[in-house]
């Protein structure tokens, strides 16, 4: 039974100021933030990366890293209590119990080598003292609570097991096990297809109004904010430039930045193909079956069947987008086309059929077939420097001498939009949106003709995405690239996409020309799909 909204403040926080570093060289993330949020409302924070909202949500907890941040003024009072002057004892007690986190990725906030029964069960026992049974019933209890009742026999599964969804889930039942007053959600679904989105997202507010929770909600993408929240702090270098009600906000919004942020969204529509286009990829009832081994002699049973069928073809100067839920094989199918992993059914590229071919014939093909990421920091080598990252694949295929190897570079990065001059530097030295433009640099280095992006914006801010489908969109139109464009973000595949699949379970359900998908889908899973990425112009009630 939901709770009643009533006028108590759980957290206020004033005149929030945090610093990074030591003077000269002191960086101010945040300056002078205040807000509060008072039981049963959802306030978000609003901003692109660097605009301080991630850092001040931290800092509620004082989860900052001490000395490298400090903070110079402020007051956070949570619950009554001034949690910049508390003793660990009491930030041990509040971390958890009275307020609790869920971050972006909930696969490197998971650890990767305790069951997830163990890893609430943790949580429980710190603060509740459960152990046993008590605690096995409780877990039982909170799995059912956000939609994981089906999962309870799963409970020794680790994290690596579960779908994106599934450990979203677990970390929001990690967070509710001490049922807190205040609940920070840092992006909470990023990585996460519309349709697990939409369920989060529902979930959320669900959980907020049966436990009367106050909600801190951070995020860049403003479609969620327009669904979930009821006040809006709009930051930007670490200040809050505008805040006010969710209606008032869309509906009016007074700061040039606020605007800039609403018209930023991907938009535009993909170049008009050329007559007679050059097929580039074809593939013909392309499968992916993994084998499900148990016992000790690993017997095969049965198989996944991760792509089960799929025919497609790409032309120069052509998009085909892939969309669908986690698990429906989009990744699969883009990396079985590049013959990263093994496939039955032909798949030819440039006239070559390559579904036979060992590495060693392979291998000269490689460069004219490129792949970019969805995470581009976990993409590119920590240890090297950018022009070695885009100077890699040069080496490995002997292009060139050293020096026509580095002009190849240059040309690389610039034409990506970033400053050649930057090449010594160090990925950890750029921002979301720099290090996407390098991952692209690095496959346009070799001049391929094909080009799978897995993912390319959905980490990205909303301005750095329409930045990226603006240069996926030119660069093709200048090299005529063919692309295999996978994601969940309908608005992005919708400026980009000649064409659609739409898969489910490794099958296609339906493909068409993008406006004929987009706009009159005919099977109920694309019209789900459509209803959870595109459904949410008006704020349900």
């Amino acid at each position: 039974m939901a709770q009643p909204r009533t006028n108590e403040t759980v957290l206020e926080v004033r005149d929030l100021a945090v610093t990074f570093g030591q003077p000269p060289r002191t960086v101010e993330a945040v300056k002078g933030v205040s807000f509060a949020i008072r039981r049963g409302e959802t306030l978000a924070l609003v901003g692109e990366s660097g605009s301080g909202k991630s850092v001040s949500a931290l800092s509620v907890l004082r989860l900052l890293p001490y000395p490298l941040a400090r903070h110079p003024s402020g007051s956070i009072r949570l619950g009554g209590t001034e949690m910049m002057t508390a003793p660990d004892a009491t930030l041990r007690q509040m971390r958890g119990g009275t307020a609790a986190m869920i971050f972006q990725e909930p696969m490197t906030s998971l650890n990767p080598l305790h069951s997830i029964e163990k890893q609430i069960g943790e949580i429980l026992a710190v603060h509740k003292g459960l152990t046993g049974r008590a605690a096995r019933d409780r877990i039982r209890e909170l799995m059912g609570l956000v939609g994981l009742a089906d999962a309870t026999d799963r409970l020794g599964a680790l994290p690596h097991e579960l779908s994106g969804g599934q450990r979203q889930r677990v970390m929001i039942a990690m967070a509710l096990a001490n049922e807190p007053d205040l609940l920070i959600a840092d992006e909470p679904t990023t990585a996460l297809d519309v349709t697990i989105q939409a369920q989060i997202l529902d979930l959320l507010a669900d959980l907020r109004d049966r436990f009367g929770m106050a909600l801190l909600f951070i995020t860049h993408d403003l479609s969620i904010v327009r669904r979930i929240a009821d006040t809006v702090c709009v930051m930007k270098d670490g200040v809050i430039v505008e805040r006010g009600p969710v209606v008032r906000l869309f509906t009016a919004p007074e700061h040039p930045y606020t605007r800039a942020l609403m018209a930023a969204e991907p938009s535009g529509s993909p170049r008009p193909p050329r007559p007679n286009a050059e097929t580039v990829v074809t593939t013909e009832a392309l499968k992916v079956h993994f084998p499900i081994k148990t016992g000790v002699i690993r017997r095969t049973v049965g198989h996944v069947k991760a792509v089960d069928g799929v025919t497609l073809t790409v032309k120069e100067g052509h998009t085909v987008g892939v969309v669908g839920e986690s698990g429906s094989g989009k990744t699969t199918l883009g990396l079985a086309l590049l013959r990263l992993i093994s496939s039955d059914g032909p798949i030819t590229f440039e006239g070559t059929r390559i579904d036979g071919l060992k590495s060693r014939a392979l291998r000269p093909l490689r460069r004219r077939m490129q792949v970019v990421f969805q995470d581009p920091f976990g993409s590119l080598s920590p240890r090297l420097s950018i022009g070695q990252i885009v100077g890699e694949g040069l080496e490995v295929h002997r292009i060139g001498d050293r020096a026509e190897r580095e002009a190849m570079v240059v040309e690389a990065l610039t034409e990506v939009g970033l400053d050649p001059d930057t090449r010594h530097r160090f990925p950890h030295e750029f921002s979301g949106g720099q290090r996407q433009r390098i991952a692209i640099a690095r496959a346009l280095a070799l001049k391929p003709r094909f080009l799978v992006l897995d993912e390319p914006t959905s980490a990205l801010d909303v301005s750095v995405q329409a930045q990226i489908v603006d240069l996926l969109r030119d660069l093709q139109d200048r090299h005529r690239l063919a692309y295999l464009f996978i994601s969940h973000d309908l608005r992005v595949v919708r400026a980009l996409a000649d064409d659609i699949l739409v898969m489910k379970n490794g099958v296609v359900v339906e493909s068409g020309p993008a406006a004929q998908i987009l706009d009159a889908p005919e099977q109920d899973y694309t019209k789900a799909l459509m209803a959870a990425a595109l459904g949410d112009a008006t704020r349900p009630a």
